[in-house]
């Protein structure tokens, strides 16, 4: 097992205006799985895998990757594990506007010590041709490609999908799910991806839903589609 939650709990707010996020999670996760976590707006997701990237720390439970609780950590060691283990995606870019594609791609590398070829990520992505444009000089897809590079390069064991298609269309969308589909098979990632849209958890090996703070669903999906054979 690559990754056990156990029990967490998050609240926000105090007093009258207390929020109970997240009420005893407990899930796993297996090395090399595309994991899907499904829900709606406010169950609970986001904030979810902001505890499991360490973005965020729960109030009580525990996660753990490859054996080792993640609350156990000093700051300085945590620091050390997102850089070198973690690869985020959100539904933002992020990206560094006077920097060009492959410089933003580059960023990544020099956070890991076991990063990836920079030129053959480029071309994996369809941006070596592109590699020289800044970001304003890039469409929607082509920005959300580069942010994707930017966390693959660092070869790391968890990557991390916050909405990445939300600020997308359809078609360009569905582009980016092949393209993590396409990363997975190639580079043996594990992903943990978040959107509210059900379509996408037919292309998951495993699909957890939550609602109002609890799994609700959790199982494997016997029957995976493409990514290009999604629609919605």
């Amino acid at each position: 097992m690559l990754l056990e939650i156990n029990d967490i709990h998050k609240k926000f707010g105090s007093g009258d205006s207390e929020v109970q996020v997240l009420k005893g999670i407990d899930i796993s996760v297996e090395k090399g799985e595309l994991t899907v976590l499904l829900g709606p707006s406010g169950s609970g997701k986001s904030t979810l895998l902001n505890i499991i990237g360490g973005i965020d720390s729960a109030d009580y439970g525990y996660i753990a990757i490859n054996g080792e609780r993640t609350a156990d950590m000093s700051e300085k060691a945590l620091t050390e594990y997102r850089r070198k283990h973690l690869g985020y995606i959100f539904q933002q870019y992020n990206l560094i506007p006077n920097l060009n594609v492959k410089e933003n791609i580059e960023v990544g590398a020099y956070l890991s010590d076991n990063s990836l070829n920079v030129d053959e990520v480029l071309r994996t992505l369809g941006l070596y041709e592109h590699r020289h444009k800044l970001p304003n000089q890039l469409s929607g897809g082509q920005q959300q490609r580069t942010a994707i590079g930017r966390a693959v390069v660092k070869n790391p064991d968890i990557l991390l999908c916050d909405e990445p298609t939300g600020a997308l269309d359809y078609n360009t969308s569905k582009e980016i799910l092949q393209l993590i589909e396409s990363i997975k098979t190639k580079y043996g990632n594990t992903i943990i991806m978040v959107t509210h849209n059900s379509a996408i958890k037919n292309m998951a090996d495993r699909v957890i839903r939550l609602h109002d703070g609890k799994v609700r669903e959790n199982y494997v999906n016997t029957n995976r589609v493409a990514a290009a054979d999604l629609d919605w």
